[in-house]
């Protein structure tokens, strides 16, 4: 080893963490130094002597956990992984003998098929908590992780039987809190007195553009305090005792129900001559000349790439390694008592963790009889939601502000209001926070609760990101949005979506199921409760819809399968035992079109009612399931949805026509809207029989 290199072993491990960044992005020729540079002392002194994490078992059930919402520094995180020599996982959630993250992987920072990608993805590396890169998102999941916690706590803990008590940590820079998401998260748990939540802030004033100075001059330490959160500051990056006082205040709970934010001032890129502190050392390679120039500053050797130092790894090991593993076998002691002392109550939490349901999860899920008048499918789920979630111990949500009238909220004896002081409440108080409430949803949901979290359609345009991210990261959160087309009436083209549901049917891994009746929402919640690895977008109506006579047509348990046959053309009108026309529609408009089958079957027409609430698991059925419901030799088709016909061309055919919206909508009661916009039986039956007559 070079003797100019560092002899203090903290000293060196740091280094090594900032000598294996910049060689990483420098041998990608892309990526960001700066911050994995700037940050390596915190990351070393949270990591090291603080965080409640075993390398040999990742998934601990009580590991702390550490979200890196600057997910651009991504560098940071992978030496972390690697130097505490971090194993992955198999498909099954068990630990291997292989690292998450080697030395090879490193070297292949950003490129195909490695561990390593630009920004961390928790699918791809185990021991990433959340996917992050979306600045802010990681903050609003740590949010939800710490909500899970105080909820996993009051729900199990028992006398002499703590099993949770863990501690959420964010690394969070200037993006992450200029971002308005950053606000509506520290808001709620300022409100919620998250005291197991510690943000810490990486002040280095630089963006992609230049010194923070061009846009914000907001004082940071007055936000958070007015958001009743514990504030501290640590003037410099590299004074680890400083830090190391702070993280102790924090985990010793002297901020008591407060959560703590700690802001730390940095240099970005600190040690680049030319680079430190400037927008150049954000996003882009120092250069090879630079990256010498930077090891030489710490004492490197200027040449060494990719080295890490003897001792790097034993010391690592000592401590987070030891202290991990030592905490998780306490913890697992524990477990094994406490399954004797409460079977049950381990029972369920075995379950929880595998993605399981209790037995009998739906046995109380209710049987709508026939009513002509029927109810709006988001009354139906509100019925349907509670019966699940009664016996669904760890199901629990909310909405942003619209319990009301997205009919969330959990009414059944024990349920609970999930504030400060009752941790263990269900209902979940997002406030008018969508875009948080999306975000907090997957922190939620990664801590293997069954969350959701629910709005008006219309505003699902503000949790895009993290509807989007639940899909990547491949977690089952639920969303359910209702008030779902033109039918909210008076409330008028602000509130009536067009484009929001073929825009979430567009994002891979989301299943997005527009139910018919109430028939068909009691089965939406049973397909969506048994995803494990998808999430799930809930559609509902405003208005009441008839439930439909389940003797008469088709049981509603085909929404299994994405679409089906609800009702067929009399045999007497088949020709080569097949319809003349089919009609295709989703939700609300199902109703529409039996309409339309009865005044074309009186006009001697066959037709056949094919109900598609998801087009996603339709695709999902082989070639002979699909072509029963639409064979190809009926090229008669109308599909009928109240918003936008983008994709209905799949399924109306080369020779069909798509029903839906092409503008806005207008502001009026429904029964003047659905003329005006051509939602009639008439205008479906009119469709058809042109269709038939150009054949």
């Amino acid at each position: 080893m070079d003797t100019t290199m560092p002899t203090d072993i903290d000293t060196l491990c740091v280094d090594t963490m900032r000598t294996l960044a910049m060689d990483a992005v420098q041998k990608a020729n892309a990526g960001h130094p700066g911050t994995p540079i700037s940050m390596a002392p915190v990351g070393y002194e949270l990591w090291q002597n603080h965080l409640n994490f075993d390398p040999a078992d990742p998934a601990w059930p009580n590991r702390d956990r550490f979200v890196l919402s600057v997910g651009h520094a991504s560098m940071l995180l992978y030496s972390l992984l690697h130097l505490t020599q971090t194993v992955a996982l198999d498909a099954q959630g068990k630990p291997t003998n292989t690292p998450t993250v080697s030395l090879e992987d490193i070297k292949q920072f950003r490129q195909l098929d490695s561990r390593t990608p630009g920004h961390p993805e928790n699918h791809v590396t185990s021991g990433v908590e959340t996917t992050t890169g979306p600045l802010g998102q990681g903050l609003a999941n740590s949010v939800g992780m710490a909500v899970a916690e105080r909820f996993l706590a009051a729900r199990f803990n028992q006398e002499g039987h703590a099993l949770f008590g863990h501690k959420t940590y964010a690394l969070c820079g200037d993006g992450c809190l200029m971002e308005g998401i950053s606000y509506e998260a520290a808001a709620i748990a300022g409100h919620l007195g998250l005291g197991n939540l510690c943000w810490i802030y990486d002040s280095n004033r630089i963006t992609i553009e230049g010194s923070t100075a061009l846009a914000t001059s907001e004082d940071v330490k007055a936000r958070f305090t007015a958001a009743g959160w514990a504030v501290a500051e640590v003037m410099d990056a590299n004074d680890r005792a400083a830090l190391r006082a702070e993280l102790r205040k924090f985990a010793e709970g002297a901020h008591g129900d407060k959560p703590t934010f700690i802001l730390v001032h940095s240099v970005i890129a600190y040690g680049a001559p030319h680079k430190q502190g400037t927008k150049e050392a954000h996003g882009e390679p120092l250069g090879a000349e630079e990256v010498k120039l930077t090891k030489r500053f710490y004492g490197w050797p200027e040449d060494a790439q990719f080295l890490v130092p003897d001792g790097v790894y034993a010391h690592f090991a000592a401590g987070i390694g030891a202290r991990g593993a030592g905490l998780r076998k306490a913890w697992e002691a524990r477990f094994a008592a406490y399954k004797a002392a409460f079977p049950a109550l381990a029972a369920e939490i075995e379950a929880m963790l595998a993605g399981g349901l209790p037995a009998g999860w739906d046995a109380e899920i209710p049987v709508f009889a026939p009513d002509a008048k029927g109810l709006a499918t988001r009354d139906s789920s509100g019925k349907v939601l509670n019966a699940i979630a009664a016996r669904v111990p760890w199901l629990m949500g909310g909405a942003a502000d619209l319990a009301p009238s997205t009919k969330t909220n959990l009414t059944f004896g024990g349920a609970g209001e999930q504030e400060a002081g009752s941790p263990g409440g269900r209902n979940m108080h997002f406030g008018i926070r969508e875009h948080a409430m999306g975000a907090m949803v997957n922190g939620m949901a990664l801590s293997k609760l069954r969350a959701f979290g629910s709005g008006f359609l219309i505003f699902s345009d503000y949790m895009r990101t993290p509807i989007r991210l639940a899909a990547l990261m491949e977690v089952p959160s639920l969303f359910v949005f209702t008030h779902d087309s033109i039918g909210v009436g008076e409330d008028g083209p602000t509130h009536q979506p067009i484009e929001q549901i073929v825009s979430l049917r567009a994002i891979p891994n989301m299943l997005v199921l527009r139910p018919a009746d109430a028939n068909e929402v009691a089965e939406a919640w049973r397909v969506a409760l048994r995803q494990t690895h998808t999430p799930t977008c809930l559609i509902l109506s405003r208005q009441a819809l008839p439930t439909l006579d389940r003797g008469t047509y088709a049981s509603a348990a085909g929404l299994a399968r994405g679409a089906y046959t609800l009702i067929d053309a009399p045999e007497t009108l088949m020709v080569d035992g097949k319809p003349a026309v089919i009609l295709i529609a989703s939700g609300s408009e199902v109703a529409l079109c039996l309409s339309a089958h009865k005044m074309l079957t009186e006009q001697g027409v066959g037709t056949r009612v094919v109900s598609m609430p998801s087009w996603a698991l339709f695709e999902q059925q082989d070639e002979a399931y699909r072509q029963g419901v639409l064979p190809d030799a009926v090229t008669a088709r109308v599909t009928v949805e109240m918003g936008s016909t983008i994709g209905w061309d799949r399924y109306a055919g080369p020779k069909g026509v798509a029903l839906g919206m092409h503008g806005f909508g207008a502001s009026s009661p429904l029964k003047d809207l659905l003329p005006r916009f051509g939602f009639t039986a008439e205008a479906v039956v009119e469709a058809a029989r042109r269709l038939i007559k150009q054949e």
